[in-house]
């Protein structure tokens, strides 16, 4: 499973680049063309922090198993809930989980200041994400994912 993954704090339009990339309300299966003329990903969406929701990762883990899809898109906050912190914890967590379940982590997206003490190769920031125009930060955010 490949997953991609966006980063940041309430307000940061996490949920808003999703509904651009995709055209998801809340969560759905599209079909997303990378860069390149490659394959189709058939990719699960879910708008909005996992943690916001209550999803822990291996409800998540569980969750994507059901959908006929071989990639995903979802969001995280980059701190624990604040009352639900052992359940839901932080992004750094989340994709320890999603690692140890054999997913690959493509593209890490942070929007705004902070993510969570993430560090990955794979990792973008997008700081002026919260005040930037929307279809700039998602054209961004779509170039550093590989997608068209």
């Amino acid at each position: 499973m490949d997953a991609y993954i966006i980063i940041g704090n309430p307000n940061t339009r996490k949920a808003s680049i999703v509904r651009s990339l995709t055209g998801c309300f809340n969560r759905s299966v599209r079909d997303i063309q990378p860069l390149g003329g490659r394959q189709p990903l058939r990719l699960y969406a879910r708008v909005g922090a996992l943690q916001d929701a209550r999803t822990t990762p291996d409800d998540f883990v569980a969750e994507v198993s059901r959908v006929r899809c071989n990639a995903l898109l979802c969001c995280l906050s980059p701190e624990a809930h604040p009352d639900h912190g052992d359940r839901c914890p932080d992004a750094a967590a989340y994709l320890a989980a999603f690692k140890a379940a054999g997913w690959r982590i493509c593209a890490i997206a942070v929007l705004g200041q902070n993510g969570g003490g993430v560090r990955s190769p794979s990792l973008m920031p997008f700081p002026q994400a919260p005040v930037a125009p929307i279809n700039h930060t998602a054209r961004a955010v779509r170039a550093h994912f590989g997608w068209e």
